[in-house]
């Protein structure tokens, strides 16, 4: 009896050995699938990150093209204010004539009068003006400067001739007022023979 209770054991050992066997080769697939599908995830999220970088490479790029484009954009505007500044004579004057006097009135914004020069001729009228700075560039950041420093200098040629010694100047609100009397013309009445 002990012999057929050891090839019992025997037996039932070789099928426990078995399914001990099948279960391990069970576990080793089911590892190795899983181990693929961590390596199909770990292509996939690579792709995936790889994806994301070249949509936010494209994205940073199209940032800088907007930047370039709208600095291009303001050099334009830039240009163009200078072009306006340079060409259009500096500064603005109305001229005036009546009966007996012309007169010239000029915007000077910002100027004191210590800062304006005025040279009459019999025939026109020099109109110097020193625009100073507020803040020396290295006191402030500028983010945007529109104004103009420095010195102006207009020429305005007068309609008719005028009493140099005579003339007078305002500067009020920051309009500069010329006053400059006209030279009688002098007229002789002909008499006819």
């Amino acid at each position: 009896m002990v012999e057929k209770e050891l090839k019992e054991t025997k037996e039932e050992a070789k099928e426990k050995a078995v399914e001990i066997k099948k279960a391990t080769l069970e576990k080793k697939e089911e590892a190795e699938k899983k181990a693929e599908e961590i390596e199909e995830a770990a292509t996939q999220t690579e792709e995936e990150a790889e994806e994301a970088a070249r949509r936010k490479g494209k994205q940073a790029e199209k940032v800088i093209n907007d930047f370039l484009s709208s600095l291009k954009s303001r050099q334009e505007d830039f240009s163009k204010a200078w072009a306006d500044y340079t060409t259009s004579e500096k500064p603005l004057a109305d001229v005036i004539e009546t009966e007996a006097e012309i007169i010239v009135k000029s915007d000077l914004p910002g100027i004191k009068k210590g800062d304006i020069d005025v040279t009459i001729t019999e025939d026109s009228v020099e109109i110097t003006a020193q625009f100073k700075e507020e803040y020396g560039e290295e006191e402030v950041d500028y983010i945007l400067r529109e104004r103009s420093f420095g010195e102006t200098r207009r020429i305005i040629k007068l309609p008719a001739k005028v009493k140099v010694k005579e003339a007078s100047a305002k500067f009020e609100d920051s309009i500069l007022t010329i006053t400059l009397p006209k030279i009688e013309k002098s007229q002789f009445k002909v008499d006819i023979t």
